[in-house]
């Protein structure tokens, strides 16, 4: 985690309470929006705070991983759909300010993925055992 700044115990708390409704939410959510179909096939991953707690950054990922086709669009329509999320974390915490979302498509799995199969391929095993 080089480059990042630490987060106090409150912000990891708040976080992980963040991500947990908004995996549920996900899970459960009937958005009338059709560029959301298929939206229960996310997960989220990660919510990072800031340390005013006015913003949130929220990882998504696939379940299962895979490629995730038309991952642009379904973004930018998941952003868009951030107020009703927001309204959702309003009724289930108690915080003076509910923090502004923001959703991201996290690549982090797709890219240890493609590691472990570098690693996996004979020209890499082949150089590793002499």
């Amino acid at each position: 985690m080089a480059g990042q700044s630490v987060q106090n115990q409150r912000q990891l708390r708040i976080a992980e309470q963040i991500r947990h409704i908004l995996s549920a939410e996900i899970r459960e959510c009937q958005l009338s929006d059709p560029a959301l179909d298929g939206l229960n096939t996310l997960t989220v991953s990660e919510v990072r705070i800031s340390p005013d707690l006015k913003n949130a950054t929220a990882y998504v990922t696939k379940l299962g991983g895979g490629s995730f086709e038309g991952k642009d669009g379904f973004m930018k329509a998941l952003n868009g759909a951030s107020a009703y999320f927001r309204k959702c974390l309003a009724q289930e915490m108690d915080l003076r300010y509910t923090p502004r979302l923001n959703f991201v498509y996290d690549k982090s799995f797709a890219e240890a993925s493609q590691i472990d199969a570098l690693l996996s391929s004979d020209k890499v095993r082949r150089d590793t055992q002499k």
